[in-house]
């Protein structure tokens, strides 16, 4: 199972932004250097250029935002971030969505889901802003911890209630366990 960390419903869309007019050489700002990105922004209208800077920000926002999946993901993380892409303007294309898969299953013993569970919900939540579904993944978690935990208080239980009975059994036979039917417990 994946985590969409940034999902395309969020994504920034320029066409909404601005029109995607373009002048030629108009669109260059003073005192801005005609060499900043050879061929790329030259002849780009004052709209474009801005289209182009929230782009850039989209795109960095993106990117760290998936990184802080994967960087707080160790051990539960199956693939790296995908991105999904918008062509800016200029030609380039900037990350606008993208994802990290998860590996949300339980582990094999309660004490191996509570600890997984720990390291989802961690990860889902290492972004500065996570996203709704990020949420749900560590609510998803925090429910698979709970479950562990109770799973883990029920065996607690069983094993303080039989203790005493197994104890007194393993005196008496020398330490080891009985034979099925060699012993006989009576109590008043």
């Amino acid at each position: 199972m994946s985590v969409s960390a940034i999902g395309p419903s969020s994504a920034f869309s320029p066409s909404a932004a601005a029109p995607a007019s373009r002048a030629d050489g108009a669109g260059l700002r003073s005192g801005q250097a005609q060499g900043d990105a050879p061929g790329k922004t030259q002849g780009l209208s004052e709209a474009d250029l801005h289209m182009v800077e929230q782009l850039k920000q989209r795109d960095r926002e993106v990117r760290a935002h998936e990184m802080a999946h994967v960087a707080a993901g160790a051990g539960v993380v199956t693939s790296g971030a995908s991105y999904s892409y918008e062509t800016g303007p200029d030609g380039r294309r900037y990350a606008v969505g993208g994802e990290v898969g998860i590996n949300v299953s339980p582990g094999r013993t309660p004490e191996e889901t509570l600890s997984r569970a720990e390291k989802i919900r961690a990860a889902a939540l290492a972004p500065a802003d996570p996203s709704g579904q990020d949420r749900q993944i560590a609510a998803r978690a925090a429910s698979m911890a709970a479950e562990a935990r109770v799973e883990l208080a029920t065996r607690s239980r069983d094993e303080d209630a039989a203790g005493p009975a197994q104890a007194y059994r393993l005196a008496e036979s020398g330490g080891r366990a009985p034979e099925t039917g060699s012993a006989l417990d009576t109590y008043a």
